[in-house]
């Protein structure tokens, strides 16, 4: 038998095999109790939120409006990312010589305005093509017919805003004069693009600024087919805006990257306007600058009163549906004109804020928050004046409310539907401009301006990356970055998910009362159905325009009147179809519980698609979701019910969409002229633009409120 035995070295690799596999299944079992342990902590964690819904709901809505009011001491000062861009490193090559042959064009161009004889529409483009051509640049015009009304089509929020032009036999048409000047000490495969809208129509009355815009912008053109440091293609585009300075500039852009050669000819402009045959084209677009000069009378019409102690830059930055250019080139403006050219840059403000006096007495307290803070913690930078913090809480609500509108505030707005980045600039002298002296300098300032922008650009080795894309202003030099204005946002939506978890939860808990049947875990199966019945309806809606626009010459207020009845009959046909929500089989708590799911899902698609949509948006829905009770819900303390239901009744008002409109006309005092018609006007201008707004106002805001209507008066049996 001892013949039989293994070896003892065998014996003790099978020892020290057994060993290490109970050594193994030990640490497998504590790995596997540490990740059973994580995920009951986790389910404790989301069992507690969920079972103290109200008191967390309550502390994240309050914590998301107080770090909105914080936004405005949160904003940093702005900086250059881009080293390549080193703006100022270069001295300034524009020169009185160069302005002088600006004013000789303002001088032609005021000849043929005075000569009666002469018709302006195609005598101006073809001096601007001659003066192009003296340059040596390549030359040609791009013509536009008037542009038609574009009816409604649900699939335009799809596609770009471009406008749709009339048959080319119409005898109307817009004529863009564009040269191009080909870089020395390049390849061709980038370009700056310069824009100068004028309206010939505005000759008349404002000759002198829209004259002034192309003497300015020749005058850069002149120096720039000189310049032998130039690395990318200049084009400058003189775009004539008589059907408005958007629609010049998208069409000649539409054509720049999608050439149709089915695109109607333009008018005859006769003898000596040899320009050569066909679109020219250059390399991709690294950046745009839109400028034009706007006198002081001409200027006030905008978000802020200009200034009277020095000459004035106006950046119009935002773009369709809350783009914006990258901060750099923003940056880049203002650097040069405040500390090379002596400008006043300033942004888009909501002036009228700073006279109201809870804005005023809201920046003191937040002053005084902030010297508090900051006694605590030196480095919490939160000290900010009262006039600093009303100033920019002016500029943030312009920046934020510009951006949700989802309009481009200027012509770059039709750059940034190409992925171009694009800044509006509107300059404004000090003295008036038929000063010639006054004059040449003021020209002088703001074409060095605009040279140092194209040198810094010029230097580019690639596309502006480095800096932010998604940012609101609070300044010329003052910006809120993504990472911070998230915040308050993420703080209102959070506890929506946890309320409807709560709401749930209390559905499926059996109740005490042991002789009914326990509670069935499908019933959310029937709030859910009549959610998605509402959210059908919110659909037909948001569809119906585009029947009620083939109808030609209906005025607005018919046409409002129109789609307010239709949208009603068609909820009535679906009722009674389907049920209505406000039935005894439904309990209350679940159709909110669907409502504040849908919600959700909601507010969060269209902050990937606007956010300043979704922030705004969020300030009215979050508190419906919370406060959303019936009034026949009795609550065991009366005062507190009592207030509930007046806070339930007032956001009925307050949270209608139309209601924005209603407090935009009061604000602007046109309230004593409304009338159903600005409605539809309003609505109308939000899908003629494709503004992302008009489908979150129909798909998301409309059935919450008429969700949070059906709870508000569910008879609650």
């Amino acid at each position: 038998m001892a013949a039989n035995l293994p070896p003892p070295e065998i014996t003790k690799q099978a020892a020290a095999a057994a060993a290490a596999e109970e050594e193994e299944e030990k640490e497998s079992s504590v790995d596997k109790s540490k990740v059973a342990n994580r995920s009951r902590l986790i389910v404790r964690l989301g069992a507690l939120l969920v079972s103290h819904s109200g008191l967390v709901s309550g502390i994240c809505c309050i914590a998301g409006l107080i770090a909105i009011l914080f936004l405005p001491m949160l904003a940093k000062n702005t900086y250059i990312s881009e080293n390549a861009l080193m703006p100022g490193s270069a001295n300034s090559l524009l020169s009185y010589q160069d302005v002088s042959e600006g004013n000789k064009l303002i001088t032609d161009i005021t000849r043929i305005i005075n000569d009666k004889k002469r018709s302006a529409d195609l005598e101006i483009p073809k001096l601007l093509a001659q003066y192009m051509q003296s340059t040596g640049a390549e030359t040609y015009h791009h013509t536009l017919p008037q542009p038609r009304k574009s009816p409604f089509n649900p699939l335009h929020f799809f596609l770009l805003s471009t406008p749709t032009p009339l048959p080319s036999n119409q005898s109307s048409f817009a004529t863009s004069t564009v040269g191009i000047i080909r870089a020395p000490a390049g390849d061709g495969k980038e370009s700056i693009v310069l824009v100068s809208p004028y309206n010939l129509e505005k000759f008349r009355s404002e000759y002198l600024s829209e004259s002034s815009s192309l003497g300015l912008a020749f005058s850069i053109f002149s120096l720039l087919s000189r310049a032998s440091w130039l690395s990318k293609d200049v084009i400058w585009v003189a775009t004539d805006s008589r059907f408005g300075d958007y629609a010049s500039v998208s069409a000649w852009l539409n054509e720049y990257h999608n050439p149709n050669p089915n695109f109607g000819p333009g008018p005859d402009f006769g003898r000596g306007d040899d320009l050569g045959e066909g679109f020219k084209r250059a390399g991709t677009m690294a950046c745009a600058i839109v400028f034009k000069v706007v006198e002081r009378e001409s200027g006030k019409g905008r978000r802020e009163k200009v200034g009277e102690e020095r000459e004035n830059v106006a950046i119009y930055s935002e773009g369709s549906n809350g783009q914006m250019p990258n901060l750099d080139l923003v940056n880049v403006v203002h650097y040069l004109g405040v500390h090379r050219q002596g400008f006043r840059v300033r942004v888009g403000k909501l002036g009228f804020l700073e006279g109201v006096r809870g804005i005023r007495f809201l920046g003191e307290v937040m002053s005084r928050v902030g010297r508090f803070l900051r006694a605590l913690n030196p480095d919490w930078k939160f000290d900010v004046s009262s006039g600093e913090y009303v100033e920019g809480a002016a500029t943030l609500a312009s920046s934020v409310f510009a951006q949700a509108v989802g309009v481009p505030t200027g012509p770059h707005g039709a750059f940034r539907d190409y992925q171009i980045d694009a800044v509006t600039l509107e300059l404004s002298p000090k003295f008036s401009l038929a000063n010639e002296n006054a004059r040449s300098a003021f020209l002088l300032r703001s074409g060095r301006l605009i040279e140092g922008t194209v040198r810094s650009v010029n230097n580019l080795l690639e596309k502006f990356h480095q800096s932010f894309f998604l940012y609101f202003l609070t300044g010329p030099n003052k910006f809120i970055s993504v990472g911070v204005y998230m915040i308050p946002f993420a703080l209102l939506i959070s506890p929506l998910p946890i309320l409807a978890a709560s709401l749930f939860n209390f559905n499926l808990t059996p109740n005490p009362n042991p002789n009914p049947n326990p509670k069935n875990p499908w019933r959310w199966l029937k709030p859910a159905k009549f959610s998605l019945l509402i959210q059908t309806w919110a659909v037909i809606v948001s569809l119906l325009p585009f029947y009620i626009s083939q109808i030609t010459d209906l005025p607005p207020n018919y046409s409002f009147l129109i789609w307010t009845l239709g949208s009603l009959f068609t909820l009535v046909i679906l009722y009674s179809i389907f049920g209505s929500p406000n039935s005894t089989e439904i309990e209350w708590r679940l159709l909110k519980a669907v409502m504040i799911a849908s919600v959700s899902i909601g507010l969060c698609l269209m902050s990937i698609i606007n956010f300043s949509t979704a922030q705004i948006g969020a300030l009215f829905i979050v508190p419906m979701c919370l406060l959303a009770r019936p009034i026949r819900a009795k609550m065991d303390n009366s005062i507190v019910n009592l207030i509930v239901s007046i806070c339930n009744l007032v956001m009925v008002i307050v949270g209608f969409p139309l209601s924005g409109f209603l407090v935009r006309e009061i604000i602007n005092g046109n309230f004593g002229e409304m009338n159903l018609g600005v409605f539809w006007e309003s609505m109308e201008y939000l899908w003629a633009w494709n503004s992302a707004s008009f489908l979150y106002l129909i798909l998301v805001h409309l059935p919450c409120w008429l969700l949070f209507v059906h709870i508000l008066f569910h008879p609650c049996n």
